[in-house]
């Protein structure tokens, strides 16, 4: 419209047309088309030279939008030449492409770099148009528009989205984008190789894939519960490629298009050690609470003490009841323990001692116990900065190596007096056999028999003793066989209750389906008859005397509280009185031989002593328990066989003459019991060769022509041992019985020949009766003796 209203102007300088006057209709003009247009806008005229070349513009308006682009007021713009106006022009592209339009008429469309300054703060970058012209007349019509901000814009746009490239592509943690779905939209080279994948694997896998099946169910926490700008922390379980699982920290953001930003960091590593630390950390805690071990740490300078948990539990308190400190944590020791504490902390603050003692503690509960206490010192410029401590309860190990120490000081008495009771043995032998020949002489007048007879009864006395000493010290010869140890306990109810008299009470309880026992039953039965006297010598005032048997099986519970007893089944034998009670030190002496609480003259105080070496022998255990005031216990333990209680034995009958004919070898290292041992058997007919010892035994019965009908030997002498000789002698004279005889029967040594029907053995001290008795019984059973007529 603008074009039309310039034509008609121009052909009005030149003159009218014709003489008709043009109709008076008002035309928009160009101007006002101008002016309404939003956009910077203008029209210039083209200013020719000479030779009609355009060598300007000049501007013949522009609308407000032009005015504040360019800078420059109203007034100097309109009529103004472009060039003048702008100089950064003369030369450029723009003016020369406006030039063009005004000549050949063509548009131009064009984004231009109007002016640009390298040193701006922006950037190079100073102005971008977008610029439009079009011919009008002898000039164009130019529109212009500022792209300088949407391009900086723009330019930033692109340097983020590059920036952003680099740090994705260059970011070690992995990095995720998820669509609306779920499914892996982009993952940067990070998060490829931390799962495994190649280029372009994972893009199109379901996030629920990547994750290990125990971490599915937690999969909708930061998915689903997302909105728009929430974002979550949380540590998951992914799959690797290979199929194994790696730890990930991961940080989840839903982006404002709906997709998911999963930037994930592996943890691994760090996951495995801190679950190794931790797994130390409990081993350390379950270790040091098994061991009884607590430790602390002391910061010299802040004086401040630490304890583990171990510690406050040593101590029977806890973090929320107590604070430790130096002070007070001296003080939990007994009185007696202070003292010793206190100068060696004090040594180690000044000079850096470090300690190792074993002190007594009082918790916070009244217990007492035994710990070790142990430190280390660390130093800094030669003073003490820190102290490492630690404390184990030794209570128990105190109290297993009391029951040790108490087990060996019995075996070293017991050996002692099995070796003491041997030599009387021989003594007694010997003073009793010829007391007994000595009684058997016609021509001794009555107050010599009676001097005999005292003589003998003493040497039975003494020699009952000595059995006693023999029982502590486990040496006795034992007859065990498998008896029903309820039935034992039921037969001597009766003797109990005439033994504890009126004033006493006694209970008999027994667990049904009670098991067997293999023991020498009359052993046993002086087990149960001691422990009754011993209860009843409790009390004096009368009480209750009650004796239960149970089946029981020990395990390794007791076992830790018992250092001496074996795992495995028994029967238990429990003798408990309602009497006076023991202290603590009369209880670690009890079963020692002599030791009595009793007044003197009422109690040799082998009672419980012989009963500690029956049960001993026998394979079983026994413990004590008492508290003053509150009776005793003795509970015996025996171990239960499955076999069924064997019948009585047969007793071989005694009756008949004690003599013979028969021609014995008797061999006996000590010259006054040998000398007895050999007057005996001939003075009731029998041929005695005589031997000191194995060697000269053999030598005799090499050179005796006759038949050998009994070896009587004793079982420890020098040299051969008793069973050795028999053995040796069995090999020129098959079938030889053997009686062997001691004082101090070993076990093994006595069950050399037990295989052999024909092996019999005497006790020492024994009569002038006993010893013609058990040749007899020894020839008989061989079938050597004299055939009997019908």
């Amino acid at each position: 419209m603008r074009r039309s209203a310039r034509a008609q102007a121009g052909t009005s300088r030149s003159g009218p047309t014709s003489g008709i006057a043009p109709p008076q209709i008002r035309r928009t003009s160009a101007d006002e088309v101008v002016a309404l247009i939003d956009e910077p806008s203008g029209l210039f005229s083209a200013v020719r030279d000479e030779a009609g070349r355009i060598i300007d513009f000049r501007v013949d308006y522009a609308n407000d939008a032009m005015v504040r682009l360019g800078a420059v007021p109203a007034g100097q713009l309109i009529g103004g030449r472009l060039l003048a106006l702008y100089p950064a022009l003369r030369g450029s592209p723009i003016f020369d492409e406006l030039a063009n339009v005004a000549e050949t008429g063509d548009s131009y469309v064009r984004q231009a770099l109007v002016h640009e300054d390298p040193d701006a703060a922006s950037g190079p970058l100073r102005s971008v148009f977008d610029i439009r012209a079009t011919k009008l007349g002898d000039g164009c019509f130019v529109s212009v528009r500022d792209l300088t901000a949407r391009t900086l814009a723009e330019r930033a746009t692109r340097q983020d989205e590059e920036r952003y490239r680099a740090l994705v592509e260059g970011s070690s943690d992995a990095i995720f984008v998820l669509d609306a779905d779920g499914r892996v939209a982009e993952v940067n080279p990070a998060g490829e190789q931390m799962l495994g994948y190649g280029p372009g694997g994972l893009v199109g896998c379901r996030w629920q894939e990547l994750l290990t099946a125990d971490d599915l169910a937690a999969q909708p926490l930061h998915l689903s519960t997302l909105r728009n700008g929430d974002s979550l922390r949380f540590e998951r379980r992914m799959r690797h490629a290979s199929g194994a699982v790696i730890h990930v920290e991961l940080s989840a953001k839903m982006l404002p298009d709906g997709s998911f930003l999963e930037i994930a960091r592996d943890v691994t590593a760090r996951t495995r050690a801190t679950e190794a630390v931790r797994r130390m950390s409990e081993l350390l805690a379950a270790t040091q609470s098994v061991a009884r071990i607590g430790g602390w740490e002391l910061d010299v300078a802040r004086n401040e003490l630490y304890w583990t948990d171990e510690t406050y539990r040593l101590h029977d308190t806890s973090p929320e009841e107590y604070t430790p400190t130096v002070e007070t944590a001296i003080g939990f020791y007994a009185p007696e323990s202070i003292p010793i504490i206190t100068a060696a902390v004090q040594r180690a603050i000044e000079d850096g001692t470090p300690y190792d003692l074993e002190l007594e503690l009082i918790t916070a509960k009244g217990r007492r116990i035994s710990v070790r206490a142990t430190s280390s010192v660390r130093m800094e410029d030669g003073r003490t900065v820190k102290i490492t401590g630690a404390f184990q309860d030794i209570t128990e190990r105190r109290r297993l190596e009391m029951q040790l120490l108490q087990s060996h000081k019995m075996e070293a008495i017991g050996q002692l007096a099995g070796g003491i009771a041997h030599d009387f043995n021989n003594l007694l032998t010997a003073i009793r056999g010829y007391a007994e020949l000595a009684r058997e002489r016609a021509a001794l007048d009555e107050l010599a028999c009676r001097d005999l007879d005292e003589v003998i009864e003493n040497a039975d006395r003494a020699a009952s003793l000595v059995g006693q000493l023999l029982a502590f010290g486990r040496r006795q010869v034992l007859q065990p066989r498998v008896i029903d140890p309820a039935t034992v306990v039921a037969n001597l109810s009766d003797m109990l209750r005439r033994l504890l008299g009126e004033h006493i009470v006694l209970a008999i309880r027994s667990g049904p389906g009670l098991g067997s026992v293999e023991v020498d039953q009359s052993q046993l039965e002086q087990v149960i008859v001691n422990l009754a006297v011993n209860a009843a010598d409790a009390m004096p005032d009368g009480g209750r005397l009650t004796i239960e048997l149970a089946d029981v099986d020990l395990g390794a519970a007791y076992q830790a509280d018992h250092a001496e007893i074996l795992e495995g089944p028994y029967v238990q034998i429990a003798v408990t009185d309602s009497g006076i009670g023991m202290d603590a030190d009369t209880l670690t002496h009890i079963f020692e031989p002599f030791f009595t609480t009793k007044a003197p003259g009422r109690g040799t105080g082998l009672g419980l002593a012989t009963v500690y070496g029956i049960v001993k022998q026998s394979g079983g255990f026994i413990y004590a328990y008492s508290e003053p005031g509150h009776g005793s216990t003795f509970k015996v333990y025996l171990p239960r066989v499955s076999a069924a209680p064997s019948a009585d034995a047969v007793v071989a009958s005694t009756d008949g003459p004690l003599g013979g004919t028969e021609t014995i070898l008797l061999v006996e290292d000590e010259p006054s019991v040998r000398g007895f041992a050999r007057r005996t058997p001939e003075s009731r007919g029998y041929t005695v060769l005589e031997a000191a010892d194995g060697s000269e035994a053999l030598a005799i019965a090499g050179l005796h022509p006759g038949a050998i009908d009994l070896l009587v030997t004793d079982v420890i002498m020098p040299g051969l041992q008793g069973h050795q000789l028999a053995e040796q002698l069995s090999a020129s004279r098959p079938g030889v019985p053997v009686l062997l005889v001691s004082g101090f029967p070993e076990n093994a040594a006595v069950r050399g020949g037990a295989s052999d029907r024909h092996v019999s053995f005497l006790p020492k001290p024994y009569s002038a009766d006993g010893l013609s008795r058990s040749v007899r019984q020894a020839i008989d059973a061989s079938g050597r003796g004299p055939v009997k007529e019908a």
